[in-house]
């Protein structure tokens, strides 16, 4: 059986970044690093069941070329039991709502907010368990 071990996110300011998943959704970080080696900077920020790494470039540039990607995709998703404090959250939080709340009745209700660079993160409330 195979099992998450971990998201990655290109960032362009890692202290922003950090700041955002911890403020926002109270994730721990567990380290942060340079590598000159690879020069990257990454951070990695604890997710249950798995984790949340953050990379940025040292000299600024972006790790792959510009290319047009469905807009939720890739995105980081985050269960919830309860779409209304999540909604009151993200309002309180000023987080920017890509598309939604959705839903597919009594199966399934969800919502896309973006982090300070674009990623996507989706919060999904699953009404049939």
């Amino acid at each position: 059986m195979q099992r998450a071990d971990h998201f990655a996110f290109q960032v362009s300011d890692m202290d922003r970044a950090i700041r955002f998943y911890t403020e926002s959704f109270g994730l721990k970080l567990l380290f942060r690093e340079s590598s000159a080696e690879h020069q990257e900077e990454f951070a990695f920020l604890e997710l249950e069941g798995g984790s949340l790494e953050l990379l940025k470039k040292l000299d600024g540039s972006s790790f792959e070329p510009e290319a047009p990607v469905p807009p939720y995709c890739p995105h980081l998703a985050f269960t919830t039991d309860d779409m209304d404090a999540t909604l009151a959250m993200i309002r309180e939080k000023d987080l920017p709502i890509v598309k939604g709340p959705l839903e597919v009745a009594r199966k399934v209700k969800w919502i896309y907010v973006r982090d300070p660079d674009q990623n996507v993160i989706e919060f999904i409330e699953w009404l049939e368990k």
